[in-house]
């Protein structure tokens, strides 16, 4: 993989300036965390070099002067809100997030539950958060928020909400996902400190845009791909120009939402003079100092709007998002002067297919460049294919020896068919385990699986939507995987 970012130079940059803005006010600074803190895999895939883990990497360098506030919002904990990426209610991944870090022994001190109106899933969730000795504190809704400053900057507003002590200089505010709460906890903990008597400051670690890159540059242009279903839009931070004359990149939320912040920021702390000029002044990132190649960040970039049509496309063939969105996608493929052959995976999947009837295929692009691929049977699905054919290249083995054993493979497909199941050959899942049961046995086959780690970040091109099971574990190898956006069976139900 050509490497086009300096992991290393960005941690120590952005945890230095980071430390910057904390002496910046009285030792004391809540720092808004946007996007995953865990698997930052689409940073990665448009700077390589990007570590997946960078937040985390950065969190801990700075572990012993922080703690970790959780945001969840109450509405989503009601409704069961899922995070798509893991497939797991937002509920269920505060759990999964406190327990990581701690395992990390990064200090988490509180969950917030915001927006609560007494909803009774969000009550439950608070009960067994302190059932089990956690610290959980309430944040209802405030009316005429956000446009009645008088209100939200007074006793009826923030002063309304509960104040989770803190015992350290860096308070890091995150959440499963957006709109979870985490801009209006931290400005309600600062005006609770204000109250007594410290002066906290506030500040935003963003990654995406990244501010000084250029507007239509492809990384910028990617994070306008990854979030086209909520309508961001990459701008010209204007506030940002007025104050200082120099033009950069915000998006549309953060720009529109600046004036109600700074004039919140000016009451809580009683001063005429504005503590930010711009919504670029509150966020630390320092990533586009870090990119050492922008030519291979370029290509990389392009790529993955290529990606992101294909998602859309999917998406929307599954009802999951509108038509908009994929035609925003096109647009933005357009201006990258980019088309969906331009990921020449797609090819060798359409070939293998077309030669084989229009039989569901799977190609794979390797990191050596070589391509391999995987066809349907009757056996086994074209991801289970493709992906034994590849660990078979990566381990030298021949490609007429079967890697899972017929004394294996027929009593699975046997015992499918005899409850009832429709899908009778093994799925990605079901290969990965008939694989490890074979290695028992036979020293090539555990010596193929020894290669699976080598699939990551591997480009993969299916020429039917995989099923939710199979796109998981693909997801789970971290191989980069697009589809066609057609059905894989003509049953409404595909489990």
């Amino acid at each position: 993989m050509k490497i086009g970012f300096d992991n290393e130079k960005y941690v120590e940059m952005q945890s230095q300036r980071i430390l910057e803005r904390i002496n910046r006010f009285d030792n004391k600074l809540y720092l808004e965390f946007g996007g995953k803190l865990f698997d930052d895999y689409h940073a990665s895939r448009v700077m390589p070099g990007f570590m997946p883990d960078s937040k985390i990497r950065l969190l801990k360098k700075l572990k012993d002067q922080l703690e970790i506030i959780v945001i969840i919002n109450a509405a989503d904990i009601e409704r069961k809100k899922i995070r798509a990426d893991y497939g797991i209610t937002y509920d269920t991944d505060v759990l999964r997030l406190i327990d990581a870090l701690r395992a990390l022994d990064i200090y988490v001190s509180a969950v917030v539950i915001t927006q609560y109106l007494e909803q009774p899933s969000a009550e439950i969730f608070k009960k067994k958060l302190e059932m089990r000795g956690e610290r959980v504190f309430i944040h209802r809704v405030i009316k005429g928020y956000p446009n009645d400053i008088d209100t939200i900057t007074s006793d009826r507003g923030y002063g309304a909400n509960d104040f989770v002590p803190t015992t350290r200089p860096l308070v890091v505010v995150t959440a499963p996902g957006p709109g979870s709460g985490k801009l209006a906890t931290c400005l309600s903990q600062i005006y609770h400190e204000r109250k007594r008597g410290v002066n906290a400051g506030y500040a935003k670690f963003e990654t995406f845009p990244i501010w000084n890159l250029p507007l239509k540059h492809p990384v910028n242009i990617a994070y306008e791909a990854a979030t086209a279903d909520l309508s961001d839009v990459n701008m010209i931070d204007p506030y940002h120009l007025e104050a200082y004359g120099v033009t950069t990149v915000n998006y549309n939320r953060d720009v529109e939402a600046f004036p109600v912040v700074r004039k919140i920021l000016s009451r809580i702390s009683g001063s005429t003079e504005d503590i930010y000029k711009s919504p670029t002044d509150m966020g630390v990132n320092m990533a586009g100092f870090c990119i050492c190649d922008d030519e291979v960040c370029r290509e990389a970039s392009k790529q993955e709007v290529i990606r992101r049509y294909f998602k859309a496309a999917c998406d929307y063939k599954n009802g999951l998002c509108d038509q908009s969105v994929v035609f925003r996608c096109e647009a933005l493929m357009e201006e990258l002067n980019a088309n969906k052959t331009d990921r020449d995976v797609v090819h060798y999947a359409l070939e293998k297919a077309e030669k084989n009837n229009g039989l569901h295929c799977v190609a794979i692009k390797l990191n050596d460049g070589h391509v391999v691929t995987g066809k349907s049977s009757a056996m086994i699905s074209a991801a289970s294919a493709a992906m034994i054919n590849a660990i078979k290249y990566l381990s030298g083995i021949a490609d007429d020896i079967h890697l899972i054993s017929p004394v294996v493979l027929e009593p699975i497909t046997t015992m499918k068919r005899s409850i009832g199941s429709k899908a009778s050959k093994l799925n990605l899942h079901e290969a990965l385990i008939a694989l490890s049961i074979c290695a028992a046995t036979n020293p090539s086959v555990a010596y193929a699986l020894q290669k699976l780690p080598e699939l990551e970040r591997c480009e993969a091109h299916s020429t039917k939507m995989l099923t939710p099971s199979e796109e998981e574990y693909v997801k789970r190898l971290h191989i980069n995987l697009t589809c066609e956006p057609e059905f894989i069976s003509k049953d409404l139900y595909i489990n």
